[in-house]
């Protein structure tokens, strides 16, 4: 409903207005959501220890974990630009597969990982998939193989079909991408916050999904 809102606000308006209207309702949706079914959601884990968190899980639910966004597929609702409703020292495992990247940088990122290094509790494990933009970038210069350019194909839209529109479209993603990571960066990142023992790992087919392994940058770091 919020979005069909939004598309008519955005057709319906001047241009930039629309757009900010739309973007304004979407704001509020998200804020409603957090609020009222977040908030509430959360309050079964208080007091909870070596939990298992999913951030970002889309429509990927994992079974015996609580699975974290704002699809009503979620054990929590909420937008994970707010502070994350667990206490201190309350996870063994934060995880999250192609959802950094949609949060702003450098600001909002590094709030998010500090309540991430917050939550976690000591020798716990933060883990994770973002794109690999540095394969992208060699993709392009060098041609890449056939399996990734298959693998953007099938995550494209159907007006990608040369290789600079796919490269626009790992960047930008329809405006929903809000940062592109290599290891480098993604270890400053890691490390400014806290973060220890920063190293890239192998797919691993208990925590990843199997069609995400072509484009992906695996990565693991510790709360000391």
């Amino acid at each position: 409903m919020v979005d069909r809102i939004s598309r008519i606000l955005e057709r319906a308006l001047p241009t930039g207005v629309g757009k900010a209207a739309g973007a304004l309702l979407d704001e509020l949706s998200v804020y409603s959501v957090s609020v009222i079914n977040g908030a509430k959601a959360a309050r079964q884990y208080k007091g909870s220890t070596n939990l298992k968190i999913q951030l970002g899980c889309g429509p990927r639910v994992k079974p015996g974990w609580v699975n974290i966004d704002l699809a009503k597929t979620a054990d929590v609702r909420m937008d994970m630009r707010r502070r994350l409703p667990f206490s201190d020292n309350s996870c063994a495992v934060i995880y999250s597969e192609h959802f950094l990247e949609h949060i702003d940088y450098p600001g909002p990122i590094t709030t998010l990982l500090q309540d991430c290094l917050r939550i976690l509790q000591p020798g716990g494990l933060f883990t994770f998939a973002v794109p690999d933009i540095d394969m992208v970038l060699r993709a392009y210069v060098n041609g890449g193989s056939p399996e990734y350019w298959e693998a953007q194909r099938r995550w494209g839209p159907a007006w990608c079909s040369t290789h600079v529109e796919f490269i626009n479209y790992n960047f930008r993603q329809d405006g929903e991408h809000r940062f592109a990571y290599d290891a480098e960066t993604m270890t400053k990142l890691l490390s400014n916050v806290g973060f220890v023992n920063i190293r890239k790992r192998e797919f691993d087919p208990a925590l990843d999904s199997k069609d995400r392994i072509v484009g992906s940058l695996y990565m693991d770091a510790r709360k000391t």
